[in-house]
């Protein structure tokens, strides 16, 4: 795109004299004043990824008597290992597509829509619970054959990892877990703070409230919880917004919610399976989420332990990996050589 900078200051010489130019940079004496002005190209920020195309790279397989949605990708240079991503709520695996590339570097990337999201089966009526979605995770583990990989979680997401942890500390997981980092979630239900929306839906009047659920509600909602300075663009709110009411998937949303009740049921098994892991633990937090933010970094360490890997970032809310891309990619590279993996 090409743009121009200009400059005017005040002269006091002959109002108008013969222009110059030398290279791409032009001066000129009109009425007093000179302008001067570079030409320069402006490259355009990439604009979300298609859906059609994201549809484009996955396929979709029978997972415990449901289509999945999956992508399965190489590593794009020399590889390095696997890395499993679990997407939150009420997104997809979509939202994984700013840091897709710099992991796709050096490792297989793994990414599924889980049941009731994206472009994988939205049964309804359907009991969506935590405890099936890890059963789906791991059908999708040994389906693929992974054997060795990594586990990076958001937000609904962290909670499906927990559980999936839970199991390979007991010996009963698929795979082999080589870590486990967390974005922005809920890992304990004392500092999930829930927005008005999901306590609503959670209520007895949670099949009236969905109906009242919108693109604006949508954009409402996420505005709250993303950073002063980088809230989502209309055009990912437009994405998500088609996710997530492709098959009419919006008249799951009071049933999708049952997560915050799981976790209030499986709190100790959830929370044993962090103090117990096998494998090493890591979190990147938006620091300013005020659903899962700092303060559940520091309840984190007053339960688990400060001796994990730990990045927080300022002024970041609950999508790093949508609101702060490069910075997320750059601390799991950290994270990642810190367990073993090239540097």
């Amino acid at each position: 795109m090409l743009g121009y900078l200009l400059a005017v200051e005040p002269v006091f010489t002959q109002p108008c004299c013969n222009p110059f130019t030398v290279g791409n940079i032009c001066s000129r004496h009109r009425y007093g004043l000179r302008i001067h002005y570079t030409a320069y190209y402006r490259l355009r920020e990439p604009g979300p990824l298609r859906i059609e195309d994201w549809q484009a790279r996955g396929k979709t397989a029978q997972l415990c008597g449901h289509d999945i949605f999956y992508i399965d990708e190489p590593a794009r240079g020399e590889p390095w290992g696997t890395v499993l991503l679990i997407h939150g709520f009420p997104s997809a695996s979509w939202d994984w597509w700013k840091i897709w590339p710099n992991l796709n570097r050096h490792h297989r990337v793994v990414a599924m829509d889980m049941l009731g999201f994206g472009f994988s089966a939205k049964p309804s009526p359907h009991d969506y619970r935590i405890m099936e979605q890890a059963d789906i995770c791991e059908a999708l583990v040994a389906e693929l054959g992974l054997t060795g990989f990594h586990v990076l979680a958001h937000d609904y997401g962290d909670t499906v990892a927990q559980e999936m942890l839970a199991r390979q500390n007991a010996g009963q997981g698929a795979g082999q877990w080589q870590s486990c980092l967390f974005l922005n979630g809920g890992l304990f239900p004392e500092t999930h703070h829930a927005l008005l929306v999901q306590r609503l839906l959670l209520g007895r009047f949670g099949f009236l409230v969905r109906h009242a659920f919108s693109r604006a509600s949508m954009r409402k909602s996420f505005d709250r919880v993303f950073g002063p300075n980088t809230k989502a663009s209309d055009e990912e709110i437009e994405v998500l917004w088609q996710l997530f009411t492709r098959d009419n998937g919006q008249r799951n949303l009071h049933r999708l919610i049952h997560y915050m009740s799981d976790r209030r049921q499986h709190r100790q098994r959830w929370l044993d399976a962090l103090r117990e892991a096998k494998c090493p633990l890591g979190l990147i937090n938006g620091s300013v989420d005020p659903v899962s933010g700092d303060h559940m970094v520091q309840r984190f360490i007053e339960l688990v332990g400060d001796q994990h890997f730990i990045r927080r970032l300022p002024d970041i809310g609950h999508y790093p990996q949508l609101e702060a891309a490069d910075d997320v990619s750059s601390a799991y590279r950290e994270f990642l050589v810190l367990v073993g993996e090239p540097g």
